[in-house]
């Protein structure tokens, strides 16, 4: 059958920001294809409820709240999945994000804060996951990167470069994992999560930024989360390096 080659059964993922939006959607399609889950988030309410869901689909998820901002707090991520599972086959870095700032208004310590929340732990957490992974038989980290990292924009300075700067991490990482191990990146574009819930709430702005979109839609987690899961399955075997853009056709 075709679509096994999109099942990831017995896997164990490590998924960070799981507590909601894209997260949320990326361990609950992980777990609906069969693997069982590490989740973390700074909110142990949320994470609750995504295990609960993961448990639905008949897998298992262990939670670990933690804000991952702190380096000291990623190895427990790693340290679950070996203690509980005993392995780990997929890792995916969706911790990020900034909130839009005037260039001029941007200070240093801004634009450092950035760069370590949305590049410095997906590369920790790689690292502390990599010896992990080859334990077994390799595996597939996915990170999630934005459109902002490749297109322009006012008040994008930090956070875009900071995306960019993750894109290019994911070219040089997969040259170093392979061919055991897979790295890949997916190019956000607009997506309703709570990110843009200013945009959600207000219609003016909505409608503007669909009619920006080539598809004329935002995007849904669930979009993301498709796109993740192929990467990390069999499906995407012979990808690595990549920037697998999801953005409704977004283009300058």
């Amino acid at each position: 059958m075709i679509t096994s080659h999109f099942l990831v059964t017995d896997q164990v993922a490590i998924v960070t920001g799981a507590g909601r939006g894209i997260g949320r959607a990326t361990a609950l399609a992980l777990a609906e294809a069969g693997a069982d889950l590490v989740i973390s988030a700074r909110s142990p309410e949320e994470l609750d409820q995504v295990r609960l869901a993961v448990e639905e689909c008949g897998r298992r998820a262990v939670v670990v709240p933690a804000d991952l901002s702190d380096l000291d707090q990623i190895p427990q991520l790693v340290g679950a999945a070996k203690s509980e599972f005993g392995r780990c086959d997929i890792v995916v870095n969706n911790v990020g994000g900034s909130f839009p700032r005037p260039l001029l208004e941007t200070s240093a310590a801004m634009f450092e804060k950035a760069f370590h929340f949305n590049v410095t732990t997906a590369l920790e957490l790689s690292k502390a996951a990599i010896p992990l992974m080859l334990e077994g038989d390799g595996g597939s980290i996915v990170n999630i990167s934005s459109v902002i990292g490749r297109l322009t924009d006012r008040g994008f300075a930090a956070y875009g470069t900071a995306k960019a700067a993750m894109s290019h991490l994911t070219r040089l990482m997969a040259t170093e994992c392979a061919p055991r191990i897979r790295v890949n990146a997916i190019g956000v574009g607009s997506t309703a999560t709570s990110a843009l819930e200013m945009v959600l709430t207000n219609d003016e702005l909505r409608t503007s930024m669909e009619a920006n979109t080539p598809l004329r839609r935002l995007g849904e987690p669930l979009d993301i989360a498709l796109g993740v899961l192929y990467l990390c399955s069999p499906a995407g075997s012979y990808i690595t390096g990549k920037i697998l853009e999801i953005d409704g056709g977004l283009n300058q």
